[in-house]
């Protein structure tokens, strides 16, 4: 779906979701931090970008691997006593949309402020679109990415066409 001031692609979305056991996050994140070869994001909604992959962390001890399309997904070992490791990928896809008529779109369908500082680029906040929860990814001053349920993708992407007329 195009027009000359909003676009939106749909694609898979590798995802793995790391989480930490309450009582073991320090060492939970060291070892996570070691593993990946890079500093984890501190905060919730902040992001970090390395070698192919996004680390978002969307909640104090979850921490979300979203690889860049067409990116493999390298194996990721959790020591079990610390935490786990599970593959989201099967179970999402991303939508990304750009262009001058991105926020106006999207003020239509979720509750996320486009200026807020929450909002700003390299955040990521998760919210609901149409009654669905989904996180919302912000990447450029006119655009973002959603990273939704594969299973309301269809019903998602009607509703979000209907918006832009």
């Amino acid at each position: 779906m195009a027009s000359p001031d909003f676009s939106l692609s749909v694609v898979d979305c590798p995802l793995i979701q790391v989480e930490g056991w309450d009582g073991t996050l320090g060492q939970f994140e060291s070892n996570l931090s070691a593993s990946l070869g890079m500093k984890l994001p501190a905060s919730v909604g902040e992001t970090v970008r390395h070698k192919g992959f996004l680390v978002i962390r969307v909640a104090p001890r979850r921490l979300w691997l979203a690889l860049d399309d067409g990116a493999q997904a390298s194996s990721l070992a959790v020591d079990p006593d610390l935490g786990c490791s599970v593959s989201l990928g099967e179970g999402r896809v991303r939508f990304s949309m750009a262009g001058a008529g991105v926020a106006r779109v999207l003020s239509k369908s979720i509750a996320v402020d486009w200026c807020a500082p929450a909002a700003a680029t390299g955040r990521a906040v998760l919210t609901s679109l149409h009654h669905v929860p989904v996180l919302f990814l912000r990447t450029g001053e006119t655009a973002c990415e959603l990273i939704v349920p594969r299973s309301f993708s269809r019903s998602l992407l009607d509703w979000i066409a209907g918006l832009d007329c």
